[in-house]
């Protein structure tokens, strides 16, 4: 197996993009990440969606997005996973360059979560839940968070503010990058007093559902040589399934399928969870990134909430998590969801993460999920040997508004 390195990366700004099609953000994003990586031309496309059949009513997206992004004719295919279909359609592009079928790949993540809203939206997440087990009762996504966190604070009687530090993290972090649409601190007060959503969540403890398109170049470490940032080495990568149905579960709290898919990726690596320097867990809701860090080792079933509360995992301290906002603070286009973790970690292993950036940052694990880790998928980046180049955003990341995306697009 070959060596691949991701050599370009292009995001767009997240948020409620209304006025731009699901077609001109998977544009965007590969043209961008494309010039990142120094025109290199793509030879098959992998695409990470989840939606896009039922709320833009529009599947093929193979056809629709190679054509619109003037590639010739290369194969394409789409991946769906859930909230893990950006993951899924990285690791797809990975073995395609490994395997050596093609030289050069590229991989976008793309949703238009909010052309659907209330009853409509939700129908619509319910897809990733089991249909004639979960779904036909009643039960919705925040639902399945609400009773793990339910769980949790009963299994470990763990106060009910557990959870408001990784919302803090994410809002925190978020004022750093350009691309997210939530930039603003939050008051532990503001947490304490939030709405509840789905008892005992409230709704800082939610994501929300927004648009965004993010793209990579995958290619050879050799065909990567020359270009003007440091080449970001793909170490390792692995994926578990779990039952889709929670009542299905012997353990409700384990996340086992996370365990398995980092432990693969780690293993992959040659690296252990000390030599990480930091970490993008999903956090869809709160209680994902808590059972996420606690599955894959970084502490003790029902100790993972004393690391937030005690600072570990802000900025500057142990283990960084949510470097950039993760879905909280960036927003969380679902199946564009682990792709955008991905260009985010990246930008972290170059050292362009500008007022978020870990210090001589080297080796970073992300994690997504589709539902309730039915489905994890996780990736261990290594910065390849080379200077770091200055923490700026401004050659891979637009800092302009959602409002001001492309009118130049088709």
């Amino acid at each position: 197996m070959r060596e691949v390195v991701i050599a370009g990366i292009g995001q767009t700004p997240v948020g409620e993009l209304w006025d731009v099609s699901l077609r001109s953000l998977a544009y965007r994003a590969i043209r961008d990440a494309r010039a990142d990586a120094g025109g290199l031309e793509p030879q098959a496309l992998y695409i990470g969606n989840f939606l896009a059949s039922v709320i833009s009513h529009q599947a093929n997206l193979g056809a629709l997005l190679v054509d619109n992004a003037g590639l010739g004719g290369i194969e394409a295919y789409t991946l769906e996973a859930a909230g893990a279909s950006g993951g899924a359609a990285f690791q797809s592009g990975y073995m395609a360059v490994a395997s050596g079928l093609v030289d050069v790949a590229a991989v976008v993540g793309v949703e238009k979560a909010t052309d659907a809203v209330g009853s409509s939206e939700e129908s619509a997440l319910t897809l990733a839940m089991d249909m004639d087990y979960e779904a036909i009762a009643g039960l919705t996504t925040a639902g399945q968070a609400g009773l793990l966190l339910q769980r949790y604070l009963y299994e470990y009687g763990a106060p009910r503010s557990v959870l408001g530090a990784f919302a803090q993290i994410a809002y925190a972090n978020a004022l750093h990058n350009p691309n997210a649409m939530n930039h603003r601190a939050m008051r532990p007060e503001q947490y304490e007093k939030a709405p509840l959503s789905s008892a005992p969540l409230n709704i800082y403890d939610e994501s929300q559902y927004a648009d965004g398109a993010a793209a990579l170049i995958l290619t050879t470490r050799e065909r990567a040589a020359g270009l003007p940032h440091a080449a970001i080495k793909v170490a390792g990568l692995g994926g578990a399934i779990d039952t889709l149905a929670l009542h299905d579960r012997p353990n409700l709290l384990g996340f086992d399928a996370v365990s398995e898919a980092v432990s693969r990726a780690l293993d992959m690596a040659g690296a252990g969870l000390e030599d990480l320097d930091f970490c993008e867990p999903d956090d869809a809701y709160s209680i994902y990134a808590l059972l996420c860090r606690e599955a894959a080792g970084f502490a003790e079933p029902g100790n993972g909430w004393r690391l937030a509360q005690n600072g570990d995992l802000t900025a500057g301290n142990r283990l960084p998590i949510l470097t950039l906002g993760g879905a909280k603070g960036r927003g969380n286009p679902i199946g564009a969801a682990g792709v955008y973790q991905l260009a985010e970690a990246a930008l972290q292993l170059r050292g362009q993460a500008g007022g978020a950036q870990v210090p001589d940052a080297r080796l970073g694990l992300t994690v997504c999920l589709g539902g309730p880790a039915s489905t994890a998928i996780a990736h261990v980046l290594e910065r390849c040997d080379g200077e770091l180049l200055p923490a700026d955003f401004s050659s891979v990341i637009a800092a302009e508004s959602p409002s001001k995306i492309d009118s130049k697009l088709p």
